[in-house]
């Protein structure tokens, strides 16, 4: 799923490319895609783009006449750039939003069809689309405080509650746990003050980072490889790589269709949390520590 840095890297370049431009015509390849009805998309074309914003993993089109699209790419769903007019792909196209200089389009790689697409007019209707999280880069430790300590949850869970922090998922909540030393498992109302400053340094270390990163490698481009695996990512995605801290092999948890990547040896002191799925495979087989793995 895109995340904070990923969304914040897409509005940058579409409002290089874009901002004061008019959009010419939506085009939409899938009835379900587009979740309102009123302003029609017949509404927003003609109307010259005036900002883009972030709400949440959402990205925002403002338009003239206090006129919005917002884009919610969810898990698999993708943004194009692409030469004016250009055709939406048959299987994977949703949408197309074109303009002189080019077509954005919108894609989704995967089979669910969970991105969306609403088009809403006023501020009022607008923050309906907030869900409330504090914005992570710019909170205070006592907001982040107040915000895990909101409600009783795992701390991966609280990290990626878009009610309680907003714009962070499954990838960079991984990486922030184990930049911050902490366990994912660990409930967040046993977190003491030391651990949430470490939390609070992470979390603004870890998006800065990736955000740079990320902008560093699209450049003057557009993203065309989003994805929440990254070879330089310490855990998320490195199940049975090396922790490139302490050299402990990175481990996961695996329940339903989501997955915690952690290393024993930086957050949960050499101990190997149960899996649910090979916990119960294995049962009196299944390593506790790193000593019993190795």
């Amino acid at each position: 799923m895109p995340e904070l840095p990923d969304v914040v890297v897409y509005i940058e370049r579409l409002e290089a490319r874009l901002l004061g431009g008019r959009l010419e015509r939506v085009r939409l390849a899938s009835p379900w895609v587009l979740r309102t009805f009123d302003p029609a998309p017949s509404v927003v074309e003609g109307r010259r783009v005036t900002g883009f914003r972030r709400i949440g993993k959402r990205i925002v089109f403002e338009l003239e006449d206090s006129l919005f699209i917002t884009i919610h790419l969810m898990v698999a769903g993708r943004l194009r750039w692409r030469d004016p007019g250009a055709a939406i792909p048959k299987k994977r196209g949703l949408a197309a939003f074109d303009f002189a200089s080019g077509t954005v389009l919108l894609t989704e790689e995967g089979t669910k069809k969970r991105a969306s697409v609403h088009i809403v007019r006023g501020e009022e209707s607008l923050a309906e689309h907030d869900r409330g999280g504090v914005e992570p880069l710019e909170m205070t430790l006592d907001q982040l405080t107040n915000a895990l300590q909101r409600e009783r949850h795992t701390l991966k869970r609280s990290l990626t509650d878009a009610r309680l922090i907003s714009g962070i998922g499954g990838a960079y909540a991984d990486e922030i746990m184990h930049r911050a030393g902490v366990s994912p498992i660990t409930r967040t109302d046993r977190l003491d003050a030391h651990q949430i400053a470490r939390l609070h340094g992470a979390i603004v270390d870890v998006l800065r980072q990736w955000t740079d990163r990320l902008r560093s490698e699209v450049g003057d481009g557009f993203p065309e490889k989003v994805t929440a695996f990254h070879g330089a990512m310490a855990v998320h995605g490195k199940f049975g790589s090396d922790c490139p801290v302490c050299g402990s092999p990175v481990q996961r948890i695996v329940y339903a269709s989501n997955e915690t990547n952690y290393c024993p040896g930086c957050q949960t002191d050499g101990t190997i949390l149960a899996d649910r799925s090979l916990s119960r495979l294995l049962k009196e087989d299944f390593p506790r520590t790193l000593e019993e793995l190795e």
